[in-house]
């Protein structure tokens, strides 16, 4: 798989893109990534890539040639350009299997001050994805996010791959249930006999209660208003 990441400022990715599992992932030749400066395609001398909006409004809005440009640059037909949107569909497991395994190649828009030209959004872009009900001062977090749950589901990135599709949100219930490592007591804590008992269908049926447990306790929460915790 390929992932290009466009940005003002690519250098924000460097680390992570040497570090854990997307690391490795590069290293492998699993997945190639590219990073490409949407400034190169500014205009002018100054090479400038913002302007003011039309009809008024707070901040700069990103132009559309630059962005057009840099997409059109590295864009293939086996692209699918992603842009970071609050207004995009909340990123979930099932959609970064659905990128994982439909595409390959991912262009990730980063957007900045205060959104894009939306000629860009109408021209070239496939999809908008948010990572929550926020907003962030560009593009460059969600992108890391949507690239790290991406790159799980690509073959070759993680090595045991069944602890991808039994992990949360892939199992029976969301969440999974409470889990322990050694030493079986801790500042006077101990670990729940039954994960002691050697009993393997015991174990599973308390893991699966608790699974169910959290997923309920989690669903309550989301349901009620948000409200900052005291």
């Amino acid at each position: 798989m390929k992932v290009t990441i466009l940005s003002l400022f690519p250098e924000f990715f460097e680390s992570m893109l040497q570090t854990s599992i997307i690391g490795r992932a590069v290293r492998n030749e699993v997945c190639k990534i590219e990073l490409i400066n949407i400034r190169d395609f500014g205009e002018g001398k100054h090479k400038i890539v913002d302007d003011k909006p039309f009809g008024g409004g707070p901040g700069m809005l990103m132009k559309a040639a630059p962005i057009i440009e840099a997409i059109r640059s590295v864009k293939t037909k086996d692209s699918h350009v992603v842009y970071l949107s609050p207004q995009g569909s909340v990123l979930n497991a099932k959609k970064c299997e659905c990128l994982a395994k439909s595409h390959k190649h991912l262009i990730l828009l980063c957007g900045h001050y205060e959104g894009i030209d939306q000629r860009v959004i109408d021209l070239e872009v496939d999809e908008e994805i948010s990572i929550g009900d926020y907003v962030l001062t560009s593009g460059m977090i969600p992108a890391l996010v949507v690239l790290d749950g991406v790159l799980r589901f690509v073959d070759g990135a993680i090595g045991n791959k069944d602890s991808v599709y039994s992990d949360s949100f892939h199992g029976g219930y969301e969440l999974k249930g409470a889990q322990y490592t050694r030493p079986a007591t801790y500042e006077g804590l101990a670990v729940p006999e039954v994960l002691q008992s050697g009993n393997h269908q015991e174990i599973a049926s308390w893991r699966e209660d608790v699974a169910k447990q959290k997923s309920l306790k989690r669903k309550n929460i989301n349901t009620r208003k948000a409200s900052c915790i005291r």
